[in-house]
């Protein structure tokens, strides 16, 4: 039920709380700023007095363009209580009550939107606020800054318009900092400052101090929808419908005289986590001095010498807070003349490493248990501590920027194909595979490549997902580069051209693409998951030791189990390192790749039963020997094999190449009969919509003996291995099945293939065989399809692309950044999951699935697996396992427990 308001018990709805009222659970209506201004006074801790207007206010502004109806009344009432407190009137001639206006959102939002310092000064006010503090420079000072901030923030003049007026007063007294300018100087600024508000926004400076207020109040509402706030909201996912709160503080002065001041502080290192004194300092000065680095800032720890009273009463104060908070504390103060002011706590932003090591030192420290020290870190921050990175102090020639497809620093040669991808790293060279685009053929270079880089595609295109799939960085879609493969060159902005062999350096993370190399620094965090061991005594990294206890932590109190995509036993052996529990994909069209294709070829181009027969045969040991290799590398856990999933035509050369072939011998009188029949086989495999087309299923049902090959293969693997004294644990998936009666048909074939090895071998198999739901249908008739299936596997990337209709290789390019800027999308649905649409059907399937059997297992395969929010909606729908690329496991791992420890 809404509040009811303290001073009007007939309104529906309360707007106002003054900071006595509120506390920091309140940040949803007070927003972060306002619910810890509110706690800190709860605390008894020394904060100015003042009030918060919720963000149900800006909610309300926003959708009518104006204030609610009681608002006006209820900042009437509460700032009359404040004068009252402060025993001074707003803006008063004699000894005024000056006012601060400052936003603050439920989550931190640092310098997106607005505040406005010394509300309250005009020309009246000003010379009582002189007489009262004795200091004529400080108070026109305090004007200008009011004028200077109310123009930019409220009245949307350009900043600069100031600070060239700044400038050419600092310039007139041969110095560059602003403590020279005398009291003659800062009453200039202002009258100069006032002339601007005239000529660039058509109005005098407003002298009535409510109308300030009113105004500053309006604006910070506003800055709620500017476009830096929107970009950094939707980079950091923050809801756009949330609003800001705006608080309203007495003003407390650090810019007094050098006995005042302002700063910043930490209760720990923000970028280590390490204990200590952190923050920094400023003489004479307001807040936003510190941010816009008019002079140096000293060091917190000097404040010491400066003023010894207040740096005691800081770290106690910084003591309470990180203990009350249990967390880093980033603090906001003013010292006025020797009094200490707190104008702000949060818990505060760290590193992806700081964020381990606080999380394990508060454990130790007995303020939080491991459940809540791991809720505190991310998979998103483990990510991060994995990748290599670029060695963020050396000197960088950006080229262009992409989007972050898989994060890591990788520098190496250009190269513009697969072939001279492999040559060259075979050669000891480090190489970047600079493609347009990425296709299944690219897969040895990209595997050669330190990293990929294409000029087209997104998040979800192939390079994208296979990069992620081998922890390989890759930047994807950097539109302003020119990939010509023809000629080998890459040409970018400016007139640069890149030649074949030329060295660039690409980082992953932030989407960046530079010109030469850049040093790396590697991540001893993936040296701990490929070894397991952490060290000990001196030898032991700190950040290794604590993401070691976290993460097991968070293995034993996660219940969903995690397994890998892995299509080879080196990245099977990789997965198991790295924590995985079992394969919960093995795409068997990448077996088909590389030397194999001509195989393929011939399979296609059959002509009788005879010759398929053949081909298969062919194919059936080279497909057995990849599975006696994976389904050892995962020995006792389970192995989840999916048949052909792609249409055939994919494995054919391409349909435009191939023409022009054909025609360029026939205009030369050249006989050229495979080229004749492979153009032929294309044109009759060419399908409109390939993606809807003769794939999954649908290749088992219409090629007699394709699948029954696959499934021979997997099985004679997996009676090998149990000759050899192994414990395979085999499970057959069908992809794309559509209904039930098209697995059944599937099924039946795979049982009889199971009959004829077990006769054969004489071994007794023990395997599974069940489906991907990767179709509506499927989801909604999962019931009587799991009357045949033992298992499913969601297939969130085919589920995701129809459910919405989309193409993934079109729509990414075509009009997702336009949906994302227009907040159509928060985030890609290819990225992390659609809830309300894809997630029922994944919540109604698993709930018809265990209807009909109960027990059935059920786990994902699509990209989402390793998707930190993803992963805990799966685990609400009670899924038994996620899988993920072997380099996600262990992010899938924490986040898994996580969702746990949440609970």
């Amino acid at each position: 039920m809404p509040a009811t308001n303290i001073y009007s018990p007939d309104r529906a709805t309360k707007y106002v709380f003054d900071f006595a009222e509120g506390n920091k659970e309140l940040k949803d209506l007070l927003g972060g700023k306002g619910a810890n201004l509110a706690e800190m006074t709860n605390l008894k801790l020394p904060v100015p007095p003042g009030f918060t207007i919720t963000t149900e206010a800006c909610q309300a502004y926003l959708r009518s363009g104006r204030e609610p109806e009681d608002l006006a009344d209820e900042v009437t009432e509460h700032l009359t209580a404040l004068e009252e407190t402060m025993g001074k009137k707003l803006g008063q001639s004699d000894d005024p009550l000056l006012v601060s206006v400052r936003s603050g959102a439920k989550f931190s939002m640092p310098g997106m939107m607005e505040t406005v310092l010394n509300i309250g000064l005009n020309d009246q006010s000003v010379r009582g606020l002189a007489a009262q503090a004795g200091d004529e420079r400080f108070a026109f000072d305090s004007y200008r800054r009011l004028i200077q901030m109310f123009g930019k923030t409220v009245l949307d003049i350009a900043g600069e318009h100031f600070e060239d007026a700044l400038d050419a007063a600092k310039a007139a007294r041969n110095t560059k900092n602003d403590l020279d300018l005398d009291a003659e100087d800062m009453r200039k600024l202002v009258e100069t400052y006032k002339e601007v508000v005239v000529e660039r926004a058509g109005r005098p400076f407003p002298q009535e101090p409510r109308e300030q207020m009113d105004m500053a109040v309006r604006a910070v509402f506003e800055s709620w929808n500017t476009e830096r706030a929107v970009i950094y909201r939707r980079q950091e996912r923050i809801p756009a419908d949330l609003g800001t709160a705006v608080n309203i503080v007495a003003m407390v002065f650090g810019n007094l005289d050098m006995q005042s001041g302002t700063g910043v502080a930490f209760t720990r290192d923000p970028a280590s986590g390490a204990q200590g004194i952190y923050g920094d300092y400023l003489q004479n000065a307001q807040g936003e001095d510190v941010v816009a680095g008019i002079r140096n800032t000293v060091p917190l720890a000097d404040l010491e010498q400066l003023d010894k009273r207040s740096y005691d009463e800081l770290l106690s104060i910084m003591k309470i807070l990180e203990e009350h908070y249990r967390d880093l504390c980033d603090i906001e103060f003013t010292i006025e003349r020797g009094k200490l002011w707190m104008l702000q706590t949060r818990v505060g932003k760290r590193t992806a490493g700081a964020a381990f090591r606080i999380a394990t030192q508060l454990v130790d420290q007995g303020l939080i248990d491991l459940d809540e020290a791991v809720s505190r870190v991310t998979g998103a921050q483990l990510a991060q501590l994995m990748f290599p990175r670029f060695d963020e102090t050396a000197k960088r020639k950006k080229l262009a920027r992409g989007m972050n497809a898989s994060p890591g620093a990788a520098v190496g040669k250009v190269v513009f194909d697969s072939y001279t991808a492999v040559k060259w790293s075979r050669s000891g060279e480090s190489v970047i595979l600079v493609r347009r685009e990425t296709n299944p053929d690219d897969l040895n270079g990209m595997i050669a490549a330190a990293g990929i880089l294409t000029s087209r595609g997104g998040k979800t295109s192939h390079a994208a997902v296979v990069a992620r799939g081998m922890g390989k960085t890759c930047v994807c879609g950097a539109e302003t580069l020119d990939v010509d493969t023809k000629a080998r060159v890459l040409r970018g902005p400016g007139g640069v051209t890149l030649h074949e062999g030329d060295v660039i350096s690409i980082d992953g993370t932030s989407g960046d693409v530079f010109l030469g190399e850049v040093p790396v620094v590697d991540s001893p965090i993936v040296e701990y998951f490929e070894t397991g061991e952490v060290g000990s005594g001196e030898d032991a990294d700190e950040l290794v030791v604590a993401v070691d206890r976290l993460m097991k932590h968070a293995d034993g109190a996660r219940r969903m189990s995690v397994r890998a995509n892995a299509d080879n036993p080196e990245d099977a052996a990789r997965a198991r390192r790295f924590g995985a529990q079992g394969i919960g994909l093995c795409r068997t069209e990448h077996m088909f790749l590389g030397e194999r294709r001509h195989l393929v070829e011939r399979l296609i181009l059959s002509d009788t039963d005879e010759d398929r027969d053949r081909e298969l045969a062919e194919l059936l040991p080279l497909q057995r020997e990849d599975f006696v290799g994976i389904l050892e590398a995962m020995d006792g856990l389970p192995v989840t094999i999916r048949l052909l999933d792609p249409p055939l035509h994919e494995f054919l050369p391409d349909i435009t190449e191939l023409s022009v072939r054909v025609a360029v011998a026939e205009a030369r009188g050249e006989k050229r009969e495979g080229d004749l029949r492979m153009l032929q086989a294309v044109h009759r495999l060419h399908e409109q919509n390939p993606m809807l087309g003769l794939r999954g299923v649908r290749l088992g049902v219409v090629i007699p003996g394709l699948f029954e090959m696959q499934s021979r293969a997997i099985l004679e693997a997996a009676a090998l291995r149990i000759k050899d004294g192994g414990v395979p644990r085999v499970e057959i998936m069908v992809p794309l099945v559509a209904n039930v009666q098209e697995f059944e048909t599937v099924k039946q074939a795979i049982i009889q293939v199971a009959r004829d090895v077990r006769t054969e071998t004489g071994v007794h198999l023990e395997f599974l065989v069940g489906t991907m739901i990767e179709l509506p249908r499927a989801a909604l008739t999962a019931d009587a399809i799991a009357d045949a299936a033992e298992f499913f596997s969601f297939g969130t990337n085919d589920l995701t692309q129809t459910t919405w209709g989309f193409s993934r290789d079109d729509v990414e390019a075509a009009f997702f950044s336009a949906y994302l800027e227009k907040g159509i999308f928060g985030v890609s649905p290819f990225e992390s999951i659609d809830v309300e649409g894809v997630g029922e059907l994944v919540r109604i399937a698993a709930e018809k699935g265990r209807s009909h059997r109960p027990g059935l297992k059920l786990g994902v395969c699509g990209e989402h697996g390793g998707d930190p929010d993803s992963v805990h909606f799966f685990e609400e729908v009670g899924l038994d396992y996620v899988s993920c690329s072997p380099f996600r496991v262990p992010v899938a791992r924490l986040e898994a427990g996580r969702s746990m420890a949440s609970d």
